[in-house]
């Protein structure tokens, strides 16, 4: 995905950033997200569409690499809804990676999400 990009892509950031969890508890928290994600599915937990919105936000917040998170995030997340047989997210139907009004609510909705509340996000994702 990033591979013609950058030189780092795909290995774990190792330093801190404004955002996301301490470096160095990346793989341990990713590895949660991953058994977490299959209890969902494999216990019908949730809907398919909350089980994606709930791993989306998780993996985001982990922050696993320098850049290009959100990408990463989009991308595992529409693997995983067609792993459950769904159609996967419009995203606003724009461009997330250009500053603008639905990148914006994009964010906005993470936040939320950060405070527990996945309603926004939920919206978002099929808007």
């Amino acid at each position: 995905m990033y591979g013609n990009v950058w030189r780092w892509a795909g290995r774990y950031r190792t330093s801190g950033k404004n955002i996301g969890i301490d470096a160095y508890r990346i793989p341990t928290e990713l590895r949660q997200l991953l058994d977490d994600c299959r209890y969902w599915i494999e216990n019908g937990t949730y809907e398919p569409d909350e089980i994606a919105v709930r791993f989306h936000h998780r993996i985001v917040s982990i922050h696993c690499y320098p850049n290009g998170n959100g990408r990463h995030a989009r991308l595992a997340t529409d693997l995983l809804l067609k792993l459950m047989g769904q159609e996967r997210f419009s995203w606003g139907g724009e461009n997330l990676v250009d500053v603008g009004d639905t990148r914006e609510r994009y964010i906005a909705a993470l936040q939320a999400a950060d405070k527990h509340d996945i309603g926004p996000l939920l919206e978002f994702v099929r808007s």
